[in-house]
């Protein structure tokens, strides 16, 4: 394995691995007919202990080749990866390809190496030119396809093949941040639109806020007023004593607002906190979590909580690691992909692989 070390402008990758380490109410993830999927089993197949740390399995890694192999071939000519529904004729490019560049960071792959450097320099070279057309930075339908931009972009500035590439990525990714920064809601929080009074909801300012914790570790100055606006939007507004989770918009409690809440409050500083312990411990004790069934948005929640438990604990991310690796496995199709149908939105395919890879620990942000 790898670790990734980045400072401001230069990441090397050097021997040896620390760990890898959105989409509840997404505007482009409609309500999917869940299909049922035994739980996993409670036992590591993996770990000899409750604190060693579970490595990448010979059939994750094989899962992930293959998801690999299907983003690949059903990649756009001008590198972007979309819904493939052909109503809309594809659709939420900035989000499908910004996961999509985050799905093969994660197994160590970056624009202009390897067997696929040049499909990931091709998606690359379509983000920046989707940031340079538009006027102001922002892209996409709302502001959780601003928020996966931002972080593809904060991880791929230094690690690509072509040095000019850089200087790009960073007025990209500044630009990005500024739209961010001057979004967020007077109360603290983010909603769809890029303005401060278009409200605010728990999902998409997980989304958003995720984005500048790794806009933060590339080396962007992300003002301490803005992480303590967070805190009081997550804290007093979102987290739900009564249930110790998070709500959409407001109190109450939904399992992807929850993971996303709580890592959001992770990256925010607040991981030993009461209301964060006891939103992890909600997660962990919620019998659904673990159903496509009852948990309609299964891989947006997952991807949240799987990076929530990695910056609660290793004992934390001991024990579900394995659950959410063998119910990915279950739930992969022959073609290599996640999807249920081909008008899915293409989220689904790249989470399930940066799920799987937690054990690289590549991605900076993902790492405790």
């Amino acid at each position: 394995m790898k670790v990734i070390v980045k400072s401001k402008q230069h990441i090397l990758i050097v021997g040896l691995g620390v760990v890898l380490a959105g989409f509840m109410a997404l505007p482009f993830l409609a309500q999917e007919k869940p299909v049922e999927v035994p739980s996993p089993a409670e036992t590591p197949a993996t770990a000899t202990s409750e604190t060693e740390a579970p490595e990448l399995t010979e059939e994750a890694e094989k899962a992930i080749e293959r998801g690999l192999k299907f983003l690949i071939a059903n990649q756009n000519k001008d590198g972007s990866w979309t819904s493939m529904d052909p109503e809309k004729g594809g659709g939420y490019a900035i989000a499908g390809t910004s996961l999509g560049l985050m799905a093969f960071m994660v197994e160590g792959h970056f624009p202009g190496f390897g067997p696929y450097g040049t499909a990931l320099d091709r998606a690359k070279d379509y983000l920046l030119k989707r940031s340079k057309d538009s006027p102001s930075g922002a892209m996409g339908v709302k502001m959780y396809e601003i928020g996966l931009f931002t972080i593809a972009i904060s991880e791929l500035w230094g690690m690509t093949s072509d040095p000019e590439d850089n200087k790009e990525l960073q007025v990209a990714l500044e630009r990005a941040v500024k739209i961010i920064l001057r979004s967020q809601s007077a109360l603290g929080g983010w909603r769809y639109a890029p303005r401060p009074d278009a409200g605010q909801d728990t999902s998409v300012t997980a989304m958003v806020f995720v984005s500048l914790a790794s806009a933060r570790e590339a080396g962007i100055l992300i003002p301490t007023e803005t992480i303590d606006r967070l805190t009081n939007y997550l804290r007093d507004q979102a987290w739900d004593e009564r249930t110790g989770g998070f709500g959409y918009q407001g109190k109450g409690y939904t399992i992807a607002c929850t993971a996303g809440g709580v890592y959001a409050a992770q990256l925010a500083g607040h991981r030993e906190t009461e209301w964060v312990l006891a939103a992890i411990d909600s997660l962990e004790n919620n019998p659904k979590m673990f159903s496509r069934k009852d948990n309609g948005h299964y891989y947006y929640s997952h991807y949240y909580a799987m990076q929530a438990m990695v910056q609660a604990s290793e004992k934390h991310y001991v024990r579900w690691y394995p659950k959410i690796r063998d119910s990915l496995l279950k739930l992969q199709k022959p073609n290599g992909s996640w999807q249920e149908k081909e008008q899915d939105y293409p989220h689904k395919t790249p989470m399930a692989i940066i799920i799987l890879g937690t054990p690289n620990r590549y991605i900076p942000v993902y790492q405790r």
